[in-house]
């Protein structure tokens, strides 16, 4: 018997098998849910957008923009953020069933499926999030624009490959968009190329390094993805105004570092 507090809400299908999305559907109408699909993580980030659905069934790899492409978009709008996605995929990689759970996935069911386990997980992220809304919570947040979504989503995987990024096609596949598309948004919503948050990025991580640890010099420009010590003396002195020796040894000496004011903002390129 289905439980009482999830009858009739609202499951948004995400997969591009037709065999699986009929068995998927014959499955959650047995349990009288209401149903929506979709077929790539576009479609599907765009339709949990406009429905606002109660949980996703998520299928891993799909065409146009994958599973993990959506789950990246869905937690960077506060409008989605917390919908429960579980993924559903035949992939034995422990990789990429850890990288589906960590671009927040809250459960990952391996295909073929039991109905019944399938059923039972749907009900348990249900519950838990029906005991999030029965509690305080703080006031929503303005709803975010199709740019911001796209910047943050994007910022964020940044985050985890400042060293190796990906170049800028890959990273708007990354976040379910194009070249032009991401490079309008981050100059729209940064003012600045994605190239510059990049450079910008490493070179505070860098200071940040440089405030907190010990690495030297060295290690912290491999650590940031730097080609060479030089070149990552540079790009700090053209943001800073000084080295990162010259930084180090001012932190030491409990100094403010001295900026060289013949350094202009407008002289700085990428490194």
């Amino acid at each position: 018997m289905t439980p009482p507090s999830i009858h009739r809400q609202h499951i948004l299908i995400v997969d591009d098998n037709p065999d699986e999305l009929r068995l998927l559907v014959e499955i959650l109408r047995s349990a009288d849910f209401r149903i929506t699909l979709a077929f790539d993580g576009h479609q599907g980030y765009n339709r949990a957008v406009a429905i606002a659905p109660d949980l996703i069934l998520m299928d891993l790899r799909m065409p146009n923009a994958d599973g993990f492409t959506a789950c990246r978009l869905l937690q960077h709008n506060p409008t989605t953020a917390g919908i429960p996605v579980i993924f559903l995929s035949a992939t034995r990689s422990l990789e990429e069933r850890l990288s589906g759970l960590q671009n927040a996935g809250v459960d990952f069911v391996l295909k073929p499926f039991e109905p019944s386990e399938v059923l039972a997980r749907i009900h348990i992220h249900l519950r838990r999030t029906a005991l999030h809304r029965d509690n305080p919570s703080p006031p929503a947040r303005h709803k975010l624009s199709t740019e911001q979504v796209i910047v943050n989503a994007a910022t964020s995987y940044l985050a985890h490959y400042l060293a190796a990024p990906p170049n800028l096609k890959e990273l708007a596949r990354k976040v379910g968009t194009y070249e032009k598309k991401l490079s309008q948004a981050f100059r729209k919503e940064l003012g600045k190329t994605v190239f510059e948050y990049l450079r910008d990025e490493r070179v505070r991580m860098a200071q940040q390094l440089l405030d907190e640890t010990n690495l030297s010099v060295t290690d912290i420009a491999a650590e940031m993805g730097f080609s060479s010590a030089a070149n990552f003396a540079t790009a700090f002195r053209r943001k800073l105004g000084f080295t990162p020796t010259e930084y180090r040894l001012a932190l030491t000496n409990r100094l403010e570092p001295t900026a060289d004011p013949a350094l202009s903002p407008s002289s700085r390129t990428i490194h």
